[in-house]
């Protein structure tokens, strides 16, 4: 038997499982089982598992054939490959860094579809651009070039090579949607209230009750005395 006719009889193959919520973005039949990937020469491992539907940012380990390795490892026919996300990782064995560490603060960018937990994130004192009309190529590259995390809804969006950091929001309740930013990205601790404009992610500054006066309505004139500005838009706020 010539290797074209044992390729033939036995295409190279790879078999991959995705472990947690990484198997949200598989079809139901593929979610929870290991799945025989067809190879084509020797790919970096990062292409089938967003072939398979999972991007890159969702990513925290791969281990081939019992260990860590990097998103541009290539594949051999037969390699046993399990991905997990950050929430599920296996006692070992030791994970490789896929990317470099998260700067800190955290920083945030959203899609057109997250305008209301954007609200919620500069309410908690981070900083989240967002526009309506940032088109996915901006939200991408206001990624890549500050160190934002991408928020979004649109998996194909989180695959664009230059997004390092994202995380696709499966909630659609704003509500949920905080707190699943919160868990994933251990946020709690860094809460600060009153620090953001909500309106246009701008800072806030104290500012004296005189110079915001006629913009008061009169009972909040009578019950409250401090006051903060948006250093961007000049909206006014009291915490009421």
């Amino acid at each position: 038997m010539t290797s074209q006719s044992a390729r033939a009889a036995h295409p190279p193959t790879a078999v991959l499982q995705f472990y947690g919520d990484l198997n949200d973005f598989l079809p139901t039949g593929q979610r929870g089982r290991p799945i025989c990937y067809l190879l084509d020469g020797a790919p970096a491992v990062k292409h089938p598992i967003e072939a398979l539907g999972v991007p890159h940012p969702e990513v925290e380990q791969i281990v081939v054939d019992g260990r860590s390795v990097p998103f541009a490892y290539h594949l051999q026919p037969g390699a046993q490959v399990q991905v997990y996300p950050y929430d599920a990782l296996p006692p070992a064995p030791p994970p490789l860094a896929l990317r470099p560490p998260l700067p800190h603060p955290v920083c945030f960018v959203l899609d057109t579809h997250l305008g209301r937990l954007a609200a919620y994130l500069r309410l908690f004192g981070f900083d989240a651009r967002y526009r309506n009309d940032y088109d996915d190529a901006t939200l991408a590259q206001l990624a890549a070039e500050e160190g934002r995390v991408l928020l979004t809804r649109d998996r194909g969006l989180l695959k664009r090579k230059q997004v390092v950091y994202g995380h696709c929001v499966r909630a659609h309740d704003p509500a949920a949607q905080i707190v699943d930013i919160l868990r994933r990205y251990r946020l709690r601790d860094d809460i600060r209230l009153w620090q953001r404009c909500v309106h246009c992610n701008s800072l806030l500054a104290p500012v004296a009750k005189a110079a915001v006066l006629d913009r008061l309505e009169p009972k909040t004139q009578r019950y409250y005395e401090e006051f903060q500005q948006c250093s961007g838009c000049g909206q006014v706020y009291w915490q009421g």
